[in-house]
């Protein structure tokens, strides 16, 4: 269904992505929806779909691609390391390119997102907001009246209430990295970028004879206990964390050198 956004100042259509429209609306991550990296999400968004999750396309009218994205789930649901139970979760905002931001057009999708958290009898919205690459800046919720409830390093838990209850929290990631002895790989479909990875770095790990262990988490609780707050990243060696979100190839290559 496309909904007209009621906003007179404002010439766009917002657009509630479903399985039935997907291929008419593809849900664009800044990658091609040809590449078989974005085919992978498509799928994971297929099955998500079932659990309750929302993706908003904000098109500028005349416009060939979407202009703002945003994807949201209910928190049982939610693919980062967070307890977020009885709220509405978003995992990425964003909006493209540069002259199309300061419209209002963040702002109105998370309104969206507010208003089927409020529909579904949620308690609030939450979403990690972080000051490193692949996740919004708080500033955006913060104007939205969404307040900090707990940091961890470069990421912030923010979360607008709509009644008083138990607040969502940052599971604890050092320990879930504990578990990870030798050199891990640790991903999600979530994010496409990600999924690219995972077969760019391949023809490398072959020439250097380095045969990390490779892990899909393939349902939002194991996610939720992965060893980074981002989740469906994680590069990860003897227990310490070297990367949590997509990187270069040669970001990767400059890595695994070092440590050799």
């Amino acid at each position: 269904m496309i909904t007209f956004a009621e906003n007179i100042f404002m010439d766009y259509t917002i657009i509630n992505l479903t399985p039935d429209n997907i291929n008419t609306y593809p849900a664009v991550c800044f990658i091609s929806p040809q590449h078989q990296a974005y085919l992978s999400k498509k799928e994971w968004l297929i099955q998500r779909f079932s659990e309750g999750m929302k993706i908003k396309l904000l098109y500028e009218d005349n416009a060939n691609k979407a202009n703002a994205f945003i994807e949201y789930i209910p928190g049982n649901y939610a693919w980062r390391a967070v307890n977020a139970e009885n709220y509405m979760f978003i995992h990425c905002i964003w909006v493209s390119p540069n002259k199309t931001k300061n419209k209002g057009y963040g702002s109105a999708l998370i309104e969206c997102c507010e208003k089927d958290a409020t529909e579904a009898g949620l308690k609030g919205v939450a979403v990690i907001c972080s000051s490193g690459s692949f996740m919004a800046d708080k500033h955006l919720f913060i104007k939205k009246g969404y307040k900090e409830v707990q940091n961890y390093g470069k990421h912030s838990l923010m979360v607008k209430q709509f009644n008083e209850s138990k607040l969502p929290e940052l599971n604890n990631t050092e320990t879930a990295l504990t578990q990870y002895q030798g050199l891990h790989i640790i991903y999600s479909c979530q994010c496409p970028w990600v999924v690219r990875f995972i077969d760019e770095v391949k023809p490398f790990l072959k020439k250097m004879g380095i045969e990390p262990v490779v892990t899909q988490l393939m349902t939002a609780k194991q996610a939720q206990q992965a060893p980074s707050v981002y989740a469906v990243f994680n590069l990860v060696y003897n227990g310490q964390l070297l990367a949590d979100h997509y990187i270069s190839t040669t970001r990767f290559e400059n890595i695994m050198r070092k440590l050799k």
